[in-house]
């Protein structure tokens, strides 16, 4: 069996990878009412899954408030495909 990737397998980056597979983007906020997980935290999850190159997150202005927009990568989604799949072959054991 192949092993779960243990970047997406963490509870936070694995329910803002599941989030980010189902929409377009998502903004921080809405990330952070989904997940219900503090702004540092998710902040740091974020990091993590951009420097992996899963998503990317776009930090811009609007009304002078910044504002973070994530997206999944085509490798995210390949990541995250290969990790339901791995997850799929423990279930079957």
């Amino acid at each position: 069996m192949k092993p779960l990737n243990p970047l997406i397998h963490s509870q936070l980056r694995l329910a803002i990878m599941s989030i980010l597979m189902n929409v377009e983007s998502a903004d921080f906020v809405y990330l952070q009412e989904k997940t219900a997980s503090t702004s540092g935290n998710l902040s740091r999850q974020i990091e993590m899954l951009k420097d992996a190159g899963y998503i990317e997150a776009e930090r811009q202005f609007v009304n002078k408030k910044p504002r973070t927009e994530c997206r999944v990568t085509d490798e995210g989604r390949r990541a995250f495909e290969d990790y339901v799949e791995s997850l799929k072959e423990y279930l079957k054991h």
